[in-house]
């Protein structure tokens, strides 16, 4: 039989310190409704989650994660500014990591504050680092703002824009629309023959599926006018590309982010902020000098990460993953506040992946 007292404890311990530092302790629903996660990110949500059904309210998912509830709960009736806490199970299927524990305990530690959101990103991280401190782990962070901003920077159409920050967090398919806007890879055969065809539509052989002719015609429309519309310039292909490239220490990633937004201006709001927030973490006694910055980090995490991104991790252990996570997830709040919006930043540790490493002694 498996102990679970030992992390059980621990994570009370945890969640007992947020507390002693002003968190609220609340306890997010165990069952989430499908349909509002399916809306949030799609379906490949079920290559990530377990499903069950309720006679009365329809399919649900075992909890992935806190965050979605933790921002429902906030949105629909907490005050502000607010620090949270919590500890409990989450579910994940591991398809791709079958070794990987399907069920574990996270804790938590998140803060909705609109007076000053990079303050509140440095909280978050210290906060969090200071707890593992013991463990000797690796810092990294990140940003995704950087990379949205320089999309929402290129020159080109508003759907390709779309569509590429649609699959940020997917970089396999992100790389395969930069290649195909750019004009590096070609069209697929299926689709020029497609395009080129008088009635595209004559060829669509019988409706099945859950798409109606109309979408199937405004579908082939987007694709008509994407066909024509100008590749993406190499130049800025090439910027994108030395963006994903940083890798370095924060004060030597600023430089280079930097001189970067010389010639990439559309990331200069983000730069700036990141400078802001490394000055926060310095006031927080957080060493700039050790604190890895990676451009691409957090980019196959959940999707609702849109900013400052952190992960610590056991360097001596690579098939373990990060024993803590975090980042911002403003747009979250947008999605379920039903018209309001708040910054919002948080983190978790895994208790069990603590004591698999020896603990915090």
């Amino acid at each position: 039989m498996i102990d679970r007292s030992a992390p059980r404890k621990l994570a009370a311990e945890l969640r007992a310190q947020f507390e002693a530092q002003g968190a609220v302790p609340v306890e997010p629903p165990f069952l989430l409704p499908a349909e509002k996660l399916l809306d949030l990110y799609g379906e490949d949500i079920r290559g990530r989650a377990y499903v069950t059904s309720d006679p009365a309210r329809g399919e649900m998912f075992m909890r992935p994660d806190f965050t979605v509830p933790v921002v429902e709960m906030h949105m629909a009736q907490g005050a502000e500014p607010a620090r949270y806490t919590y500890a409990g199970e989450v579910f994940r299927r591991q398809e791709e990591n079958p070794d990987r524990a399907i069920e574990y305990l996270q804790v938590g530690y998140e803060v909705f504050d609109r007076a000053d959101p990079v303050g509140a990103e440095a909280e978050v991280f210290a906060r969090i680092a200071e707890v593992l401190k013991p463990m000797g782990l690796k810092a990294v962070t990140g940003d995704i703002g950087l990379l949205r901003a320089a999309i929402e920077g290129l020159e080109t159409t508003e759907r390709r824009k779309a569509a590429l920050l649609r699959h940020i967090w997917h970089p396999r398919r992100f790389r395969a629309l930069l290649d195909r806007f750019s004009g590096r890879a070609p069209v697929p055969a299926a689709r020029t023959a497609l395009l080129n065809a008088p009635d595209p539509m004559a060829n669509a052989g019988p409706m099945i599926g859950l798409r109606s002719a109309a979408e199937i015609e405004e579908r082939i429309t987007a694709l008509k006018e994407d066909a024509a519309t100008a590749p993406i310039s190499e130049r800025e292909i090439e910027l994108i590309e030395a963006l994903l490239d940083v890798r370095e220490t924060v004060p030597f990633a600023l430089e280079q982010l930097r001189d970067l937004a010389v010639d990439l201006p559309a990331i200069n709001d983000a730069v700036e902020r990141m400078a802001a927030r490394s000055a926060a973490l310095e006031k927080l006694g957080v060493s700039l000098e050790s604190l890895v910055f990676e451009a691409t980090y957090g980019r196959t995490s959940m999707e609702y990460y849109d900013g400052f991104v952190f992960g610590l991790i056991a360097e001596d252990r690579p098939d373990l993953p990060p024993v803590a996570t975090g980042g911002r997830y403003d747009a979250l709040t947008s999605k379920l506040g039903q018209g309001r919006e708040i910054p919002a930043v948080g983190g978790v540790i895994r208790p069990g992946l603590v004591l698999d490493l020896g603990g915090l002694s």
